[in-house]
């Protein structure tokens, strides 16, 4: 079944001419008329007829879930088979249509158009981001996979993972860390509301946006990303600002991986669905994949690198003293076919860059030892990325197995960050580990998103057969661990965007770490007999430097300054020439409309800026360094 649903202000439809397959219909059916109305376009295909009623019920459960996230109590079902090239019999779509309806009917005002008439109809589309969704729905297969048919008509494989993820008995507590696990209700949120946002949004699932968050504004007005319309939802453009900071945190945290002794290696972003090892993983992670044919192949995009990583790992002759074993990929782009309504911004994509970690220890105790330091590595990673961890909150899942034969270990985990932890535990393992980790970021509108995360996999050395030889000669599995050192690098850039937009909130000055600034000085001649000095101060600074030459005010240039959150200001006027020194305003230390200026020389201010760079990856300017030579991108 496919569906297509408009909140509109109005639906209102006439019947025109019957077709030779056109329901028998009461004269009150022959005409219709709904206002705030979520309508709803229905086609019901050939692969409903397995089970027309379980394609209702899921059909209404779809139904319902978008009218609250609308909040309209009024429904029209709509048969449109212009949705699918696939139809059903007219007797199933019949069927189908007023189980619909009667279901729906008594919780909502309900009005259903008939089934095989020509009908003239008028809809006024609302035009929020929530008011046109799309959804495919079928009953499972003999074989339990869920195939979903997309709109274009081509297989969506929803893996078996994923249905277990949605299924799955979970036990939520929180844990302190003084090691005492606590139920949802007898915990006290006091001074940990961020938690209790995370708990709710975490145990609710709803993962939906009814309204764009702050960082989408802002990635905009900063000239950073944007949307891309020549393209899938959930693929972004960057512009030479946002280009610029992806690639100085895609670099700096393959360089912190490497320190660690990861070997970096690049694989190929497609794969074939068909090969015997990788249709089994397919089915044991929770996500959803494009999928493309080529050479009468069906192949699907990765939606991380382990196939490429586990591919070579099966290939390679190891023994316990290459152990543990750490390769690092920068995956320009993994692929995930989120759903349409929860694509927003950099939050949530369908194409994103992933620092993607593997690591082989010889046995449990090894993976442990090396979950820990990879714990500790990633929120060192994340403070350096400007996300602290008061920023983000911690999710540990597991199996109650290993939590009981883990407890001090899970319990220092809590320990370290020093504040209590959300714990989902299972008393089965549905998934391929049996331990993992999360940081959350929460964000202006109670959203949460996972940045890093560590995962110990129980699986997959023996589904792609990768061996060590061990001490004694012979031949042992590794315990795998996954790890992400940041999570996505777009969700990076999204959490430091809301993290600035709460802060601006709370009346503080929004800005980003110097080092991922795209200017990190500006210089402003007061007019153009200044300008020589200006480009003089300019060639001094070893850093991203720019110089405001356009013929705005001095105020207007000042107040753009401050938009674009530069960390520093530098006004050239004829004090600065006369003496040499400059009046520098330092953007981290003001406060909203009370900037704090100090007067030092350009060597003073170079020294300043290295310290607060050395170390990381440094890049130039993304543009050019006169803004009168800039184009404009939004």
């Amino acid at each position: 079944m496919q569906l297509l649903l408009i909140h509109s202000d109005y639906i209102e439809y006439e019947v025109k001419k019957s077709t030779p397959v056109a329901e028998k219909i009461e004269d009150p059916m022959k005409s219709g008329r709904l206002e705030d109305a979520l309508t709803v376009f229905i086609a019901v295909e050939k692969a409903d007829e397995v089970n027309p009623d379980e394609v209702a019920q899921k059909a209404v459960s779809e139904v319902e879930k978008v009218a609250g996230q609308v909040k309209t109590e009024s429904i029209m079902l709509y048969p449109y088979a212009h949705l699918s090239s696939d139809l059903s019999s007219p007797k199933v779509a019949v069927y189908v249509l007023t189980a619909m309806e009667k279901e729906l009917s008594g919780k909502y005002i309900v009005k259903r158009a008939p089934f095989g008439w020509y009908k003239a109809f008028k809809i006024s589309c609302k035009g929020h981001p929530l008011s046109e969704l799309s959804r495919s729905i079928s009953p499972e297969n003999k074989d339990g996979v869920n195939v979903v048919c997309a709109l274009e008509g081509k297989p969506e494989v929803v893996s078996e993972a994923l249905k277990a993820e949605s299924t799955a008995k979970s036990y939520w507590r929180i844990l302190t860390p003084d090691g005492q696990l606590h139920e949802m209700d007898g915990f006290d949120f006091k001074g940990h509301e961020n938690l209790s946002k995370f708990v709710d949004y975490e145990i609710s699932k709803k993962r939906e946006v009814d309204k764009a968050p702050p960082h989408v504004e802002l990635m905009r007005r900063l000239e950073l990303a944007d949307y891309e319309p020549g393209s899938d939802s959930g693929n972004m453009r960057y512009y030479p600002k946002g280009r610029l900071i992806k690639s100085l945190l895609e670099n700096y945290v393959v360089e912190e991986s490497i320190k660690v002794g990861a070997m970096e290696v690049e694989t190929p972003i497609m794969y074939d669905m068909n090969h015997p090892t990788l249709k089994k993983y397919l089915d044991r992670f929770p996500a959803r994949q494009y999928s493309i044919e080529s050479d009468k192949r069906q192949l699907f995009l990765r939606f991380a690198a382990c196939f490429g990583q586990f591919l070579i790992n099966h290939d390679m002759t190891m023994s316990y003293k290459s152990l543990p074993l750490k390769m690092i990929e920068l995956t320009r782009y993994s692929f995930r076919k989120e759903q349409r309504g929860e694509l927003v911004g950099l939050r949530r994509l369908r194409a994103f860059t992933m620092p993607d970690m593997h690591t082989l220890c010889y046995d449990m105790e090894q993976a442990v030892s090396q979950f820990e330091e990879q714990y500790n590595m990633c929120i060192r990673i994340l403070d350096q990325v400007g996300i602290k961890v008061d920023d983000f909150e911690v999710a540990i899942r597991f199996t109650r197995d290993f939590y009981e034969e883990n407890k001090d270990f899970i319990t220092n985990l809590a320990r370290i960050v020093n504040k209590p932890v959300l714990i989902e535990m299972w008393d089965t393992r549905f998934f391929y580990f049996v331990l993992k980790f999360e940081f959350n970021f929460v964000d202006a509108l109670a959203k949460a998103s996972a940045l890093s995360t560590v995962q110990i996999d129980v699986e997959n050395a023996e589904r792609y057969d990768i061996k060590y030889i061990d001490v004694t000669g012979e031949e042992k599995r590794p315990t795998i661990l996954h790890c992400s050192p940041s999570g996505a690098i777009e969700r990076c850039i999204y959490g430091l965007l809301e993290k600035e937009a709460m802060r601006t909130e709370r009346g503080e000055v929004p800005m980003l770490p110097v080092w991922l600034s795209p200017t990190q000085v500006r210089v402003l001649p007061i007019s153009e007999k200044h300008l020589e000095f200006a480009k003089q101060v300019s060639e001094k600074l070893n850093c991203r430097v720019d110089i405001d030459d356009r013929e705005d005010t001095v105020g207007k240039r000042i107040r753009e300054a401050g938009r674009e959150w530069i960390p520093y200001v530098v006004v050239i006027g004829d004090k600065e020439v006369e003496t040499g020194r400059i009046n520098v305003t330092i953007r981290a230390e003001s406060q909203a409309n009370r900037p704090k200026t100090m007067e030092m020389s350009t060597d003073e201010l170079d020294s300043r800026i290295q310290a607060e760079i050395a170390g990381l990856p440094y890049r130039g300017l993304p543009l050019a360094k006169m803004l009168s030579q800039r184009p404009k991108f939004i």
